[in-house]
């Protein structure tokens, strides 16, 4: 099971008076987690209706190369960086089954 390849469904629930700096801080996260290694795509959307919803669309090689990921250094500067401006992030681990 981990070297199966990985989804990742990130929610991210920001508060609305800090949309501007989390959105810039979230798009800065993409270029950087597409350069590592075991990153097949890293896709950052955000909901029409609620602009203050984010969801980013991941797969990974494997399980232990995504963690890399989440112990990452430009991982942690986003988490300091916004500490206090996101209301509630669901993240789901996902295999890919049809």
């Amino acid at each position: 099971m981990k070297n199966e390849k990985l989804t990742i469904i990130a929610k991210i629930l920001v508060k609305p008076e800090k949309l501007d700096l989390v959105k810039k801080e979230l798009l800065k996260l993409i270029t950087l987690t597409k350069a590592e290694e075991g990153c097949i795509n890293y896709d950052l959307h955000q909901d029409n209706q609620e602009k203050n919803l984010f969801l980013f669309y991941e797969n990974w090689e494997s399980k232990v190369l995504w963690q890399l990921h989440m112990n990452s250094k430009h991982l942690a500067d986003f988490q300091k960086l916004t500490d206090g401006a996101i209301e509630k992030v669901i993240l789901n681990e996902m295999t890919h089954i049809g």
